[in-house]
C-alpha cells in the first residue's frame, strides 16, 4: 500500500494513515514516543472533528470569516482535546491546558488563532489542535487518484508566477516542506510546502527560503544525520536565520512529514544551536 503524506491528502481520510505512521516511529525513536503516543490520541479527536464539522461549516470568504469554526472548535472539539492530553500528554502540557481550558474564554482563544495573534504554547496548542483539522477540511482539496502506475501529474505553476511564501488557501505559515515521488527513480519530484494550520500543500521553489526568499545558494546552508534521519534535513537560512525540516519521499516512501517531523526533534535541536528559528514549531511546540 502505498502511504506517502502525498496520497494521504488525496483520500477523503488521511488521519489513519496519520495514526499509522505516528505508531510505526514510536517504537522506532524512543525519545519522541511519548510525543507520538499523544499524536496518536489527539488524532481520534480531530479525525472526528474533521469528518463531521467541516462539511457543516460555510467557508470564511462567504461572509462569516472563522466565527462560526471559532464556536464549533471551542464547544465541540477542544474538550476531546483537553480529555486526550489529560489522559496522554506529559505532566507540564496536561496542567497546562487544563489551567486554560478552566480559565480562558474558549471561543475567544481559538478566534484569536485564527486572526494569528499571539498566545502563549499552551493557548496554541489547544486552538491550534482544537481548530486545524476543521481548516483542512474546509480548505484542503482531495483531488482524484494519480493515473495507474502512481506517478504524479505535473503540479500547476504559482500563480501569476508568484512565489507564496504563506498558504494560497488560508495564509498560514509553512510549517515544512517536503520533495515528492516523481514516479522516475533518479529524480526527486517538485518541492511542497505544508501548511501549518489548514495541511494545504503548495509547490515552492527548491532553492529558496521559505520565511524570507533568500535564493543564493551560500545564503542557505542544509544540514543532515544521515544514520537516524536519512530523509529528513534542515533548510536554514542566513539572511533571515529562519529553517523547516525538509522530507525526501524517495528516501522512505513511508514517510508521512506532518507526522515526521515530531520524531524529527534532535534536528530542531540542532538546528537551534545554530543559532536558526523555525519558521513556526509544529503542534508539539518543536
Amino acid at each position: 500500500m502505498q502511504v506517502l503524506e502525498a496520497a494521504a491528502a488525496r483520500t477523503a481520510n488521511p488521519w489513519p494513515l496519520r495514526r499509522e505512521r505516528a505508531a510505526e516511529l514510536a517504537e522506532r525513536y524512543p525519545h519522541a514516543e511519548e510525543m507520538l503516543r499523544l499524536y496518536q490520541a489527539l488524532t481520534v479527536v480531530q479525525e472526528a472533528a474533521a469528518l463531521r464539522g467541516a462539511p457543516t461549516l460555510p467557508s470564511p470568504a462567504s461572509g462569516g470569516g472563522y466565527k462560526s469554526i471559532a464556536e464549533v472548535a471551542a464547544q465541540q472539539i477542544l474538550p476531546g482535546i483537553v480529555d486526550a492530553t489529560v489522559e496522554a500528554g506529559p505532566p507540564a502540557l496536561r496542567d497546562g491546558v487544563v489551567g486554560v481550558f478552566c480559565s480562558a474564554d474558549l471561543v475567544e482563544l481559538v478566534q484569536r488563532w485564527l486572526d494569528q495573534q499571539p498566545l502563549n504554547p499552551f493557548e496554541t496548542y489547544l486552538a491550534r489542535a482544537s481548530a486545524s483539522p476543521l481548516l483542512e477540511g474546509l480548505f484542503t482539496p482531495h483531488p482524484d487518484p494519480p493515473p495507474q502506475g502512481g506517478r504524479e501529474k505535473s503540479p500547476p505553476p504559482p500563480q501569476g508566477g508568484r512565489v507564496m511564501y504563506n498558504c494560497p488557501a488560508c495564509g498560514g505559515l509553512p510549517q515544512l516542506s517536503y520533495f515528492a515521488v516523481s514516479g522516475e527513480a533518479l529524480v526527486s519530484g517538485p518541492r511542497y510546502l505544508v501548511c501549518s494550520r489548514c495541511a494545504n500543500n503548495w509547490v515552492f521553489s527548491r532553492m529558496t527560503c521559505a520565511a524570507c526568499g533568500e535564493s543564493t545558494g551560500n545564503n542557505l546552508p542544509i544540514y543532515q544525520e544521515q544514520e537516524h534521519f536519512p530523509h529528513v534535513r534542515v533548510d536554514g537560512c542566513q539572511t533571515c536565520r529562519k529553517y523547516l525540516l525538509t522530507f525526501d519521499l524517495r528516501r522512505d516512501t513511508r514517510a508521512v512529514p506532518i507526522v515526521d517531523e515530531i520524531a524529527a526533534l534532535p534536528l530542531d535541536l540542532f538546528a537551534r544551536n545554530q543559532g536558526l528559528t523555525k519558521i513556526t514549531p509544529n503542534l508539539m511546540g518543536n
